[in-house]
């Protein structure tokens, strides 16, 4: 029998959810995800030390203010980590919008421009990036004028129903459902722990996938954020799962059955749900869960975030 790894591969896309280049070599990932939190970690693997030194001499003028050279330095060992990765991998690269424009739309818009340009820049076309956005209504809005203009985007934190149907109806080319945050909310405020096939984000997402497939969505579903190979494996079938080292090597070293548990085929009749901005806030006021994860994600990103910066901003002048 082959691992469970190259069984799911059969049915699944796996994407690596890291910036770590040589665990990318080791798994030979279709794609793969970063967020501020997996660049600030990659940036610390003696992989990039060259790439940061370079990183912060070329852009150690671009700006008129120190804000913006900080700015501007800490988007480009973004893509540096980006286009590293994309040398690794056939498929794509997602990089994210900076989380303090999450409420910002045109603001999303000229940064996910701007990014697009500076892979171009290095020779990484359109077609191998995802923009990604958090799942905010502006990012959802975002991702509208995106798409339209032919920059695919990566919609992120999404907890609920309601933003994943507003993203396909923005047209956005890839969700990706939080399974391991949602269990983690629900594993705190009812106080108990689940097992894989009552896991309250497997259920998110099957939910989300049938939902799609029985309405003829071609929005790629992408589960993300896993605490266990049992969620991994509940959800074999889903068109794309991002999973990190660690347990994609848990998967390599498992040699027993795994069974497709989604299929396009199997997904029930649904009817279709009209969301507009009125029904989308209210449904995601009704969710404490689906409210709190995305503020939270928000946060968490701007902290590492802003860590990048400073980071950048401490080199920037060590160097001077």
């Amino acid at each position: 029998m082959t691992s469970k790894l190259d069984q799911l591969r059969t049915m699944t896309t796996v994407v690596a959810d890291t910036g770590d280049v040589a665990a990318v070599r080791q798994h030979k990932p279709v794609d793969c995800t970063t967020n501020p939190t997996i660049v600030l970690k990659a940036l610390q693997s003696p992989d990039f030390v060259e790439i940061i030194a370079r990183e912060i001499r070329d852009g150690r003028n671009e700006g008129a203010t120190e804000g913006q050279r900080i700015r501007s330095v800490a988007s480009r060992l973004a893509i540096a980590v980006g286009a590293a990765l994309a040398a690794e991998v056939p498929g794509r690269v997602s990089t994210e919008v900076d989380a303090d424009l999450s409420f910002d739309v045109q603001g999303s818009v000229a940064s996910a421009r701007r990014i697009i340009k500076a892979y171009e820049a290095r020779g990484v076309e359109r077609d191998r990036i995802l923009i990604k956005l958090a799942s905010t209504w502006e990012g959802i809005e975002a991702a509208r004028v995106l798409q339209h203009d032919g920059i695919d985007c990566n919609m992120t934190l999404i907890f609920s129903l309601a933003q994943a149907i507003a993203c396909a109806d923005a047209g956005a080319f890839l969700i990706s459902p939080f399974v391991g945050r949602i269990l983690d909310w629900h594993t705190v405020h009812e106080g108990r722990r689940f097992a894989p096939a009552e896991d309250p984000g497997v259920l998110s997402v099957r939910q989300i996938y049938e939902y799609y497939k029985a309405n003829g969505i071609g929005t790629i579903v992408m589960g993300a954020s896993f605490r266990n190979i049992g969620e991994i494996e509940e959800l074999a079938g889903c068109d794309r799962l991002t999973i990190s080292p660690a347990l994609l090597d848990q998967l390599a070293r498992d040699n027993d059955l795994l069974q497709r548990r989604l299929s396009p085929s199997s997904a029930p009749k649904l009817a279709r749900i009209e969301m507009d901005e009125r029904r989308f806030r209210w449904e995601m006021n009704e969710s404490a869960m689906a409210t709190e994860k995305l503020a939270e994600g928000i946060r968490q990103f701007g902290q590492d975030l802003r860590a990048l910066r400073t980071m950048v901003r401490d080199q920037l002048y060590e160097t001077a």
